[in-house]
């Protein structure tokens, strides 16, 4: 799609103003572009590694409520690799197997818990990793902005001094550009704060999922006990 005039025209006009601002200003400016492209890039990930684990969570939860026993979800759960639950799962699994090899039957229910709530603790930790570039993004990019911003001003009002001169005309271009610094850094803060938190509700979500389902493998384990 070809831009229309005055889209390119503010276009260049950007580009302008980011060549014709100080250097620290432009030292911020990239400092402020690297966050950016690294929140996006944790989002985009992010983004796939949740619905993944969501699709498969659903595959894998459906073939374990169809499932008479223990053995043929092993079976199974290969195919649904990327589920947190079948992380969750083979914890549990394990220390089934040691209960059934030592003692002959599941006799431990509290040490099943146990080991379960340390798979979903693992599983946890792993879907919030990286999220605390979002909440560093979204919270440090606007007073970066700021500092860029400030440093803008005092460069105007400083060649306003020296020129002598009290006209907008003269003022105006670098409080322009100091402006500029502080949308960037409002750009890399917005969407790295709308994400953080669409994330943290995801992750809250299918914690709840995994904590289900840590219920579910304990009526089975109980199940096959009295079996």
């Amino acid at each position: 799609m070809i831009p229309t005039a005055p889209a390119l025209l503010l276009q260049l006009d950007i580009l302008e103003m980011v060549v014709h601002s100080g250097p620290l200003q432009q030292a911020v400016l990239a400092v402020l572009v690297c966050f950016s492209l690294f929140s996006w890039t944790v989002v985009f990930s992010k983004w796939s590694g949740l619905r993944a684990a969501r699709d498969a969570n659903r595959r894998f939860l459906r073939a374990f409520r169809k499932a008479n026993g223990f053995d043929a979800i092993v079976a199974a759960s290969e195919q649904f690799r990327p589920s947190p639950l079948v992380a969750v799962f083979d914890f549990g699994y394990e220390e089934v197997e040691r209960q059934m090899k030592t003692r002959q039957g599941v006799s431990n229910t509290t040490s099943i818990e146990r080991t379960l709530q340390l798979g979903i603790s693992e599983e946890i930790a792993k879907l919030e990793r990286n999220m605390n570039w979002l909440a560093t993004t979204a919270s440090v990019t606007p007073f970066i902005g700021l500092f860029g911003t400030v440093l803008g001003i005092i460069r105007s009002f400083h060649d306003l001094g020296q020129q002598g001169s009290a006209s907008l005309r003269v003022v105006a271009p670098g409080i322009s550009e100091a402006l500029l610094v502080t949308a960037a850094g409002l750009a890399a803060a917005i969407p790295a704060a709308i994400f953080y938190n669409h994330f943290g509700h995801a992750i809250k979500e299918m914690g709840a999922r995994l904590d289900d389902f840590s219920l579910e493998f304990m009526n089975m384990a109980e199940r096959s006990r009295g079996e």
